[in-house]
């Protein structure tokens, strides 16, 4: 009786995993085909003197160490300076990040830069709340987000312009943001590979198939109409950014993907600082999947239901699966029970690592640079280490985010180590 309860919960494991393997699939490839089409020459230009204007928004706590940089950056883009503002929010900082932006400021008169200093009064809220605080005194039709480490490309922007312009139905239109620090260490070239196959090549995917785009939080513009209708962002989320993607669709319109348009950020060095980050996360995206989960079923939510599948098929069935198919093993192999399916599980798990390795491989084909000797054997170790922290995190994300809403704990500042 054990050993067919084992073996059902073998089968189950197995199914939920091959599900989200192929799905992960299918999205490489829409993105490898949706590569192949925007490698060709641009559809639409538009003249400087036609260009919106534009209020970029950088939402910072405690981020000296790189605001000065970012700032700069923003700075430097290849935008009429006529039509930029630039509003920094420096919420509730005890660091000498305030110093660094008025000297900033002083030294470029010539430019729309307006510093916003908050205290625990006035904000200290978490990165929602900084946004409304700079929207409520921007003055663009169009809101560019930039995160306080980002080094965005000098066309960033203009590329994000230039598409939302041509596609009246987005909402909001979506770039790319890359690892800068890639080379540091292993976990940073981990995170790197990440977020070229399980962001940008299932962003690029999605899009091509599904018409569907999820703005990551920054390097992305939004029509101030849509704010307004939206009544800003929702202050009681910790990933805003997904949060405020469910609502653009419900609203009628779509988020665009823009691969030509690239920032550069820092990402954690250190495991410590990783998994408060991706705990934060999952924490975050619980609370939009609870949220939204009724939507699922509504057809007036629109292609965005696949989003919430997939994320419930992430969180729930893959979590729950990827456990319970490794304690089978780990028993099995030390001969605590018995399946007598193994000797197939463990070939259908080596397909699945092998169907894993080709899809990251496509994705790092599409980045100058990324497909070399050094990449192909940190995604073969990447299944057995860092994709195994991720069920872990996720486990503790989840326990978090329980034990947050019990309590009623107040959304702040979840804040990210910088080197």
């Amino acid at each position: 009786m054990l050993q067919n309860i084992y073996d059902y919960l073998l089968l189950w494991s197995l199914f939920s995993i091959w599900l989200i393997v192929l799905i992960n699939k299918l999205l490489a490839t829409g993105g490898f085909i949706s590569y192949l089409k925007h490698n060709k020459k641009r559809e639409i230009f538009v003249p400087d003197e036609e260009l919106p204007f534009v209020s970029v928004l950088i939402p910072a706590h405690n981020e000296a160490k790189v605001i000065g940089k970012t700032l700069e950056a923003i700075i430097n883009l290849d935008y009429d300076k006529k039509k930029l503002e630039i509003i920094v929010i420096n919420d509730n900082s005890s660091d000498d990040s305030a110093e660094i932006l008025q000297n900033i400021k002083e030294n470029h008169p010539e430019r729309h830069i307006k510093i916003i200093n908050t205290d625990s009064i006035t904000g200290g809220k978490g990165k929602s709340n900084a946004l409304n605080i700079g929207f409520e005194q921007s003055k663009g039709s169009l809101l560019a987000i930039y995160d306080a480490d980002n080094t965005p490309e000098k066309n960033a922007l203009k590329e994000l312009v230039f598409a939302i312009i041509k596609d009246k139905k987005a909402g909001a239109v979506i770039g790319k943001f890359r690892c800068r620090n890639k080379n540091r260490n292993l976990l940073t070239k981990f995170i790197n590979i990440e977020g070229i196959y399980f962001q940008w090549m299932a962003q690029a995917g999605r899009w091509q198939l599904f018409k569907l785009s999820t703005i990551p939080g920054t390097n992305f513009v939004i029509r101030r109409s849509v704010l307004d209708q939206l009544g800003g962002w929702d202050t009681g989320a910790i990933t805003e950014d997904m949060e405020i993607s469910f609502r653009i669709y419900r609203l009628g319109y779509h988020i665009r993907f823009c691969p030509r348009s690239t920032s550069w950020e820092q990402e954690p060095e250190i495991i410590s600082v990783w998994l408060k980050q991706r705990k934060r996360w999952v924490k975050g995206n619980y609370y939009v999947l609870i949220k939204n989960f009724k939507n699922l079923f509504d057809r007036k939510t629109g292609p965005v239901r696949f989003d919430l599948f997939y994320f419930f098929a992430i969180y729930v069935l893959f979590l729950a699966s990827s456990i319970a198919s490794d304690l089978i093993f780990f028993l099995g192999f030390g001969g605590f029970i018995q399946t007598s399916i193994m000797g197939y599980s463990l070939l259908l798990w080596f397909m699945a690592y092998i169907l894993f390795v080709l899809s990251v491989l496509i994705a790092l084909s599409t980045e100058k640079g990324e497909l070399s000797f050094s990449n192909i054997g940190i995604t073969l170790l990447m299944y057995f280490t860092y994709s195994k922290l991720w069920a872990f995190v996720a486990v503790i994300g989840f326990f978090s985010f329980v034990n947050d809403s019990l309590f009623k704990r107040e959304i702040t500042w979840y804040k990210t180590e910088r080197f």
